[in-house]
């Protein structure tokens, strides 16, 4: 189980209970935020500010939890539409990061990633170019 940082005391019990519960249901799937970035339309970033109380997290993303967990939507939407009317919006809520230190990728990582992607294209495009060369008529010359 993730050893999470206490809430924010800005955030209202609404908001609190709701960060709890997605919390609890992070922790049930087994998966790192990393994984479950991955596994939703939410990066691991977001998923960070969500479950530290740092930004209210939208519909969506406890819908996408709730899925990826198996839970019940109904139950957690109930507690969004209670927290939504309570979250302190506009307010600067200071949060570190959350999670186990594990889930922090390795300094770098996002620049590799880019650079893999960036070199990996250019190899699909000459070798794309190369074989549109090779089925070119040869002019007559």
């Amino acid at each position: 189980m993730t050893r999470w940082r206490p809430l924010p005391d800005v955030l209202p019990r609404e908001a609190r209970h709701l960060v709890e519960q997605l919390r609890a249901l992070k922790d049930r799937t087994g998966l790192s935020l990393a994984e479950l970035a991955r596994r939703t339309a939410y990066s691991k970033s977001s998923w960070q500010r969500y479950l530290s109380g740092a930004k209210q997290p939208p519909r969506g993303a406890v819908q996408a939890l709730c899925r990826v967990a198996g839970a019940d939507q109904a139950r957690l939407l109930a507690l969004w539409d209670l927290a939504d009317s309570t979250w302190p919006h506009g307010v600067p809520v200071a949060a570190g990061p959350v999670g186990p230190m594990a889930d922090a990728p390795p300094a770098g990582a996002e620049h590799r990633r880019w650079r893999a992607a960036a070199l990996v294209s250019f190899g699909v495009i000459v070798v794309l170019l190369a074989g549109l060369l090779w089925m070119l008529p040869v002019g007559s010359g």
